[in-house]
């Protein structure tokens, strides 16, 4: 049952379009891959057919690099604090976005302030509370202070005119798979009303929480089972920000892409070494990202993709920026990246 009538076109303001045997499929810029305008909406239905036969008549870059805010280091000078050097530094490194954290220690006027000053998108925000206080935990009153944090960060989200706000929505740990994927799913249903009411999109991240996956398990694990959670709550403010990196320890990760599909309304990227069983940076591990980058065509992406690694000055976030262009070729249109997809991609 939906629990509200938010929609793809309510939320998915910002739209590239591709042409498509003579029709007109709208892809989604900044979330779920699109759907045909003129037909009713099939949530599940993959928007780029077999043969990728589509043509993107958008001139705008296929993927939006935003950055973690914790990311942005600057010296402990007087402007250590300061957001506008902050952004300005993000900015001046190639970044378009920035993902604040939530509750606490997040003013939301200040910080939006800056963001407009600098001229940089505040593109959603991440929970700051998350794995301290889970969702999951078997305390009722421990989850009722996690409830409370989410309430506030939606509400932090809305007041900085982000569309997005990032959630853990429990840990494995916190009792049995059913006790603890119901009572993520009962705080995210409760949340619900109030982030259609705000304009809110809640994304799960793909993580190492013991939930949704078997950790102790072997690196042939499917998203079927973030895929069938997600459907559950029934509407489209519920999605998934899909980090590309967290899971090829589990799994392929072009496969768990095209398992999520139209789910996924922002991603993540981080680098992983299966070898040595590390993370590291984005171009550092054995990720094969020319698969990833066909994954993400075949459903349609275009939007936000956030750097998730090792922070630090201007110069370690431009290293950044760069190896997001590498492994992804973050500035290409979508006509560039359907043409630059291999031979046997188009053919099938």
């Amino acid at each position: 049952m939906n629990h509200s009538s938010t929609t793809r076109r309510d939320f998915l303001s910002t739209t590239s379009r591709v042409v498509l045997a003579g029709g007109l499929l709208h892809t989604a810029g900044q979330g779920r891959a699109g759907l045909h305008a003129d037909e009713p909406e099939s949530p599940r239905e993959s928007p780029v057919p077999e043969g990728l036969s589509v043509v993107s008549e958008s001139s705008e870059p296929w993927l939006r690099k935003t950055v973690k805010a914790g990311m942005i280091q600057v010296p402990k000078t007087e402007r250590w604090g300061d957001w506008v050097t902050k952004l300005q530094i993000a900015k001046d490194a190639g970044f378009t976005g920035v993902e604040p954290n939530t509750t606490g220690g997040l003013d939301a006027v200040s910080f939006k302030a800056a963001a407009e000053k600098v001229g940089i998108e505040v593109d959603g925000t991440v929970g700051g509370y998350h794995w301290q206080t889970t969702h999951t935990n078997p305390d009722p009153q421990v989850r009722a202070r996690a409830q409370a944090f989410l309430v506030e960060s939606l509400r932090q989200t809305h007041d900085l005119g982000a569309k997005t706000f990032l959630i853990v929505p429990g840990h494995g740990n916190d009792g049995t798979p059913e006790e603890v994927k119901q009572r993520a799913f009962d705080a995210i249903s409760q949340a619900i009303p109030l982030a259609d009411q705000l304009g809110v999109h809640i994304l799960i991240e793909n993580v190492w929480n013991h939930f949704l996956y078997d950790h102790d398990g072997d690196s042939n694990q499917s998203a079927e089972p973030l895929a069938n959670f997600v459907d559950s709550f029934g509407t489209d403010t519920v999605g998934v920000q899909f980090d590309l990196g967290n899971h090829w320890k589990y799994g392929d990760v072009a496969a768990w892409v095209e398992t999520l599909g139209d789910r996924i309304q922002k991603l993540d990227i981080k680098g992983f070494s299966r070898h040595s069983g590390k993370f590291t940076d984005i171009t550092e591990g054995d990720i094969d990202w020319p698969s990833v980058k066909t994954a993400l065509a075949k459903i349609g992406f275009t939007g936000w993709l956030a750097a998730e690694v090792g922070g630090g000055d201007l110069e370690r976030l431009t290293k950044v920026a760069q190896q997001m262009d590498a492994a992804l070729d973050c500035n290409q249109t979508m006509s560039e990246v359907l043409a630059s997809l291999p031979a046997e991609s188009k053919s099938r």
